[in-house]
């Protein structure tokens, strides 16, 4: 990759990302943005984005059991996704089974099972 890539955003699985998009925006201030009742973006300018996302059932962590689901992932802006996944399959992750991004994202598993997103810098936009 010519470009390093740079962390953009942390997403966090929960039931009600307004909810928790709300609880968040009140201790950092910042502007929530939303297109769908799944999916809230919490924005403050200039630094890496707080993303929340429904998931049905979440479990609740249970810290600090460690075998206990953890609700959080990692998006990293792209400039080039094919490249980015084949890097990253090289060093050592794997691609998760169910792809719901399109040619916008990619699902990966890194060497210790923790999903992640490579996005490309368009989808990454907030808008």
């Amino acid at each position: 990759m010519g470009i390093v890539p740079r962390l953009f955003a942390v997403t966090v699985d929960c039931p009600d990302p307004m909810g928790l998009a709300r609880f968040y925006r009140s201790f950092l201030g910042g502007e929530l943005h939303s297109t769908n009742d799944d999916f809230v973006v919490l924005v403050r300018d200039g630094e890496v984005r707080l993303d929340f996302q429904r998931v049905a059932n979440p479990e609740a962590a249970r810290w600090p059991d460690p075998r206990a689901a953890r609700r959080l992932h990692l998006d990293f802006a792209v400039d080039d996704l094919a490249e980015a996944e084949e890097r990253l399959l090289g060093l050592g992750a794997a691609l998760a089974d169910v792809q719901p991004g399109g040619e916008r994202f990619r699902v990966l598993l890194d060497p210790a099972g923790h999903p992640f997103c490579v996005v490309t810098a368009s989808a990454a936009s907030v808008g």
